[in-house]
């Protein structure tokens, strides 16, 4: 179907209209390559209105050594499909024409001039014959390719068209190199019209785009579509062939997969077209490709080797062929473009383009990673500043967040580079520092190699610090080893001074944090802690470094009074700049800290601080950063926002997951202990199980988090073991403190719930003085509260409100709410209790609290609860919620059978499917629930 070519064929048409009457016509259809100038001759019958008779021919580069081979075609495509009788009327006075359908004497360039004109003369005759009966419709395609004796007859024609009844149409391609032969330019300069097709129109692209994809194409994907071809049939076509044969509809959000393609058939099909090319316009076309958008005007011709008129007549010669998307601006018109010229090119002449480039940026003083870009295109490099201008350009991809990249250059320097010794020691030291935030085997590989180039033990101790720190995971066995030969060959830190002492304090960090799973490391890293004095040194961020893992270890182990870990933590914090590398520093067991310890005040004042400068900076919020913000709110009780950075951070991917680490694992397992949402429980699990990173905060979190799950089923007694496997965990490497690590308050819930009061009660005893050597406000006043709830009478209330009156000045206002609740319910009907109750109510509604969900105590204070954190109603069908408003009055399933007009056993079944649904036992829980209250106080 042409689209958009009403005015061509209006007038070839005209032409034959013309040429009925005796008045003849040369027509020449032109443009660039794609234009459709084939594709409208091969039509142009179509549109004639008339009986006509169509020669045609195709003329190609490889026939053009057949002498008229391209007239041979004409004439055989008529005398083919003519009537037999016709057929011999017109060649019976041929003459030398006949000579041109033998298989041989026909006249060559050798031959006499008379004998090639009287073969030219008797041709002209044939075709006056022939054109005496209907009009004639010559169709010759390429005429650039022709032989030249077939050129000769056409020139010889374009001047004697009078008296036929002919209309001729050739095209020629814009740019080709042949056009420009003398008998191609006079057959065109003998023309009387010349047609040259536009291109195609957002509405034509759109018509393309409904016809192959069988569908209306949306807005987006058109204008991106018309775009990237510029109009041009063919390059629309390829792009369209392209993206249907690839399963793409033609939808908005496929437009910048339109936009990305770069077809092969279309690649390959330029490229053959630009080795016709002279050799300014290949060069032209190679510098272009080469320097890509890094190529200015000046540069590229410098580049090419082309003086200023020579870079005029080359770009003219590539804008005519269709290839820049504007006369006069080396750029192209699509990326394929760029494919076609690098794919004509050899292996050697890569090597010299991208070499000369190099160069050339080099010398006018470009940005280093554009000079890198092109020595990394290249197999090597001889050029003696090639791994300076390398390691500076890794340099700027570290700066600007592609350590990646950075990675690719170094490695290239390393081969460029005949450094040895310290020098080469540098160079991998910056590679292993690159790498170590995507590759951590790399990056430790390079260290080792780096080390004994090293002539120092301060040196070495420094590039062993290389090693990606490990704060959020868990170090390998051969890095770790690694560190501590460093350390043991630097020294004890406190008998160094200056640079060395700063490294081996960092060197010990790193080695007491890798073993913070070894309960007897854990309790000498609190000795250390205690021994540094009341005002531990926190000037330089070595000292800083020691500090929080001391004080990390000193909360995994509640081995010091929570309020001196918070203490110590703002100071650090105070002289930590907002701006720190987060992943690559100690500040996110900072915030494990404040959790632990119950003071979130001054973390939040510094996540604020940060926010801001994040904005100003417009840099991306990372996994590491929603998790830090989650266990934040969670601290807080504030359940919806907590939930929301999870959420977030879940659309980031898992590299990202991967470098935030335990802190990441915390923030989950944290969230969905707290939400207790079934689906959103599995969510993370499953996650976990993806990414889940070694460790024990990953593991023994992970498997109390299965425990919970397990409770959300109704599973109890296979919930109270798991949750007792991971207590059993963290209890045997040291860590002790249950803010976070919650496993006893679900433990104690969990014997609650199956019946075991005297259990239930010793663990309540344990947390409750574990909780207060600890000392953190939420543990103590969970502690009083758990113990308080398996205790009757004036005890129990007395201990609920000890509990309550603690957490007044715990930030976590859920644990309160909580409390409040538990209280209230023990005070009775009174006001009092009101009171209290209200003020839970309040609370509870700010802190997303799912009060109507909770039913048991598994966690000690109320069971998880229903799946999705709804109100049980919503989880049931109207019949099935009628049933149970009526049980809820005391009905029975008989009374309830009447009160429905259904059969009983109908009733029980609706009741079979709400207690599993809301997973309660037996109608006295499922009543319990569904009031609201607790069934161990009903």
């Amino acid at each position: 179907m042409l689209l958009e070519r009403v005015s061509e064929t209006a007038q070839v048409a005209e032409a034959l209209r013309d040429a009925a009457a005796g008045r003849s016509a040369q027509i020449l259809l032109t443009g660039p390559l794609g234009i459709g100038r084939s594709a409208l001759l091969q039509e142009l019958p179509g549109y004639a209105g008339q009986e006509v008779y169509v020669l045609r021919a195709g003329a190609a580069p490889m026939e053009q050594d057949f002498a008229f081979g391209v007239v041979r075609q004409l004439f055989d495509s008529l005398l083919a499909v003519a009537p037999a009788e016709d057929r011999e009327r017109w060649l019976r006075d041929a003459g030398s024409a006949r000579l041109v359908f033998a298989d041989d004497a026909l006249p060559d360039e050798e031959s006499p001039d008379c004998a090639c004109e009287a073969v030219l003369h008797d041709l002209r005759s044939l075709l006056a014959r022939v054109s005496a009966d209907a009009p004639l419709l010559i169709l010759l395609d390429d005429l650039h390719w022709a032989d030249t004796s077939s050129l000769r007859w056409l020139a010889y024609l374009g001047k004697r068209l009078n008296g036929l009844r002919v209309v001729l149409v050739c095209t020629v391609r814009d740019g080709d190199p042949r056009a420009q032969d003398p008998l191609v330019r006079e057959v065109v300069d003998s023309s009387t019209l010349v047609l040259r097709p536009q291109p195609l129109s957002p509405a034509a692209v759109r018509t393309m785009v409904r016809l192959k994809f069988g569908e209306p194409g949306e807005e987006e994907f058109v204008r991106a579509c018309h775009e990237i071809s510029a109009g041009n049939p063919v390059f629309l076509l390829a792009v369209l062939v392209g993206l249907a044969v690839g399963g793409h509809r033609p939808t908005a959000d496929r437009a910048q997969a339109a936009r990305s393609l770069r077809p092969r058939q279309l690649r390959e099909r330029l490229a053959n077209s630009l080795r016709a090319q002279s050799t300014p316009v290949r060069d032209l076309a190679a510098a272009i490709a080469t320097l890509g958008e890094h190529g200015d005007p000046v540069l590229i011709a410098r580049l090419a080797g082309l003086d200023e008129i020579g870079t005029e007549q080359a770009l003219r010669g590539l804008h005519q062929l269709g290839l820049l998307a504007d006369a006069g601006e080396p750029r192209f018109v699509h990326r394929v473009v760029q494919d076609a010229v690098e794919s004509s090119m050899t292996v050697a002449q890569r090597q010299y383009w991208h070499e000369s480039a190099a160069t050339r940026l080099y010398q006018a003083g470009r940005p280093a990673e554009q000079v890198a870009a092109q020595l990394m295109a290249v197999a090597t490099s001889s050029m003696p500043w090639s791994a300076a201008v390398l390691r500076t350009a890794a340099d700027t991809a570290v700066r600007r967040g592609a350590p990646d990249v950075a990675a690719r250059y170094l490695r290239r320097a390393l081969l460029d580079s005949s450094e040895q010794g310290e020098d080469r020691a540098r160079l991998l030291i910056d590679l292993a520092t690159a790498e170590r935030s995507f590759d951590t085997s790399a990056c430790e590989r390079h260290i080792s190699q780096a080390i004994p180039l090293l002539s120092t033990a301060r040196d070495r101790a420094a590039a062993a610090l290389r090693i990606f720190p490990g704060f959020l995971g868990t170090l390998p066995p051969s890095a770790v080893d690694l560190l501590r030969r460093a350390a043991e060959e630097l020294g004890c830190p406190d008998q160094l001074r200056g640079s060395a002492r700063d490294v081996g304090l960092r060197l010990e960090a790193r080695l007491r944090h890798s073993a913070r799973e070894d309960a007897a490391e854990l309790a000498d890293a609190v000795e250390r802690l205690r021994r540094l004095g009341e005002e531990p040194a926190v000037c330089s961020g070595a000292e800083r470094e020691l500090l929080a893992v001391l004080l990390n270890a000193a909360t995994l182990s509640a081995g010091v009074p929570a309020a001196e870990v918070a203490r110590h933590a703002n100071r650090i914090l105070e002289r930590e700049p907002a701006t720190s590398a987060r992943s690559r520093s100690v500040l996110p067991l900072l915030a494990l800290g404040f959790l632990g310890a119950d003071s979130l005040r001054t973390l939040c004042s510094w996540h604020a601080t940060e926010e801001q400068t994040r904005r100003h900076s417009g840099a991306a919020v990372d996994a590491l950063v929603h998790a830090e913000r989650a266990l934040v709110f969670v601290g807080l009780g504030r359940l919806a926002p907590a939930r929301e950075h999870v959420e977030s951070a879940f659309d980031l991917g898992p590299a990202d997951w991967q470098e935030a680490g335990d802190i990441a694992t915390a923030a989950l397992c944290a969230v969905a202990l707290e939400v207790r949402d079934p689906m959103f429980t599995e969510r993370v699990l499953c996650h976990l199980g993806r990414h889940q990173p070694a460790g024990l905060i990953s593991t023994g979190l992970r498997r109390l988090l299965e425990g919970a799950a397990q409770a959300q089923r109704g599973h109890w007694s296979d919930a109270l073991d798991t949750v007792l496997a991971g207590g059993r965990t963290f209890e045997a490497a040291g860590w002790h403190n249950s803010l976070l690590f919650p496993w006893r308050p679900w433990a104690i819930g969990l014997y609650r719930r199956l019946g075991d009061t005297r259990s239930a009660l010793v663990l309540a005893e344990e947390e409750h003085g574990r909780a207060t050597a600890w000392g953190a406000p939420a543990a103590v006043g969970r502690a009083l509260r758990l113990h308080g709830a398996l205790l009757s009478g004036e005890p129990g209330t007395a201990l609920l409100r000890e509990a309550v009156e603690v957490l007044r000045g715990s930030a976590n206002e859920l644990e309160l709410a909580r409390t409040l609740r538990a209280l209230g319910r023990r005070l009775g009907d009174g006001g009092q209790a009101q009171a209290v109750l209200r003020e839970a109510a309040v609370l509870a509604r700010a802190c997303a609290a799912p009060w109507r969900t909770e039913r048991g105590a598994p966690a000690g204070e109320e069971a998880p609860g229903a799946p999705g954190g709804a109100a049980p109603e919503a989880l049931l069908t109207p019949t099935e919620s009628r049933v149970a408003a009526l049980v809820t009055r005391g009905l029975t399933n008989q009374e309830i059978a009447g009160e429905l007009g259904v059969s009983s056993r109908a009733v029980e079944k609706h009741l079979t499917n709400s207690y599993r649904k809301l997973g309660t036992p037996g109608r006295r829980e499922f009543v319990a629930l569904w009031k609201g209250s607790d069934p161990a106080v009903v």
